[in-house]
């Protein structure tokens, strides 16, 4: 089953409405944020990111 991006962009919008108008700007702004790192998320592994890439560029920057 494939979900439309527009019922996403529905959902995501209806959430940040709701953080807004009960948590007020700060709500909305880290509903926001963690929607964007939860949608780069997605599209790395939609890409065919693998989780053994992000732990190699881990100990790499630690070097």
């Amino acid at each position: 089953m494939t979900v439309s991006r527009a019922a996403v962009g529905a959902v995501v919008g209806m959430a940040l409405a709701f953080a807004g108008y009960f948590g007020g700007f700060a709500a909305f702004l880290l509903v926001a944020a963690l929607g964007g790192l939860g949608w780069a998320a997605g599209r790395w592994f939609d890409t065919g990111g693998r989780l053994t890439d992000l732990r190699e560029a881990y100990e790499r920057s630690r070097r």
